[in-house]
């Protein structure tokens, strides 16, 4: 590797719905270990706080990055006019890139790779104030607000790779198949688990195959 060229990527997380950076990092044990010479991993907690479950114990429902209805509540299933919060989450996402970038991806699981595809849709659209080169979707679903639909006009020309399970209870194979039609060349990974990230078998490898083409491109473009 010749002097000025990058041997690591640094990557932002998006927690998924009801999580938090810290949380989100926790259950990332085992992959961010996989990971750990070639990529470091930051985690942010979006802005918005869920109301806790009824009847939980210790009254933390944890983050979201936005609710489809004005009574604070989200499911990925329901089509919705609301998309509450969502301005809010941009502006920390940029915050973040601003005071701890730059980052050369950003990893998004469950709603926060939900929330990743629609920056994507921003950044292909030139309406991002921020870069990035590529993007992992885990557990990817379509936005059902009306008033994200447009930033689903383009089709997304980075590189991306989608992690979901055959058996996803949460969101459904099906959801996450129907995501990929937004995407330029999408790089697939089908486990057949659930709603989380697999690191054994098949995905380990793909992991560090698509880590090192990553590497190779961010290098390209640095130079």
């Amino acid at each position: 590797m010749t002097s000025g060229q990058k041997s690591t990527l640094r990557v932002l997380c998006l927690h998924g719905y009801r999580q938090t950076g810290d949380s989100f990092r926790e259950k990332t044990g085992a992959f961010r270990k996989l990971l750990k010479k070639k990529i470091e991993f930051v985690f942010m907690t979006s802005p918005l706080t869920v109301p806790s479950l009824e009847g939980s114990e210790n009254g933390d429902g944890g983050s979201g990055w936005w609710f489809s209805r004005s009574d604070d509540y989200f499911r990925a299933q329901d089509e919705s006019d609301c998309i509450k919060g969502f301005t809010e989450s941009l502006a920390a996402i940029e915050k973040n890139f601003s005071e701890y970038g730059p980052f050369d991806g950003i990893l998004g699981f469950s709603q926060g790779a939900a929330m990743l595809g629609l920056i994507c849709g921003l950044q292909q659209q030139g309406k991002l104030n921020y870069s990035f080169k590529f993007a992992v979707f885990v557990s990817a679903f379509i936005s059902r607000s009306i008033p994200h639909q447009h930033l689903y006009a383009d089709k997304i020309m980075l590189p991306t790779l989608h992690v979901f399970g055959e058996t996803d209870q949460v969101i459904e194979k099906s959801m996450s198949e129907e995501f990929l039609q937004y995407f330029h060349e999408p790089q697939i990974i089908v486990h057949p688990g659930g709603h989380f990230i697999p690191t054994t078998g098949t995905p380990k490898a793909s992991y560090i195959q698509f880590t090192d083409k990553m590497i190779e491109l961010c290098n390209e473009k640095n130079t």
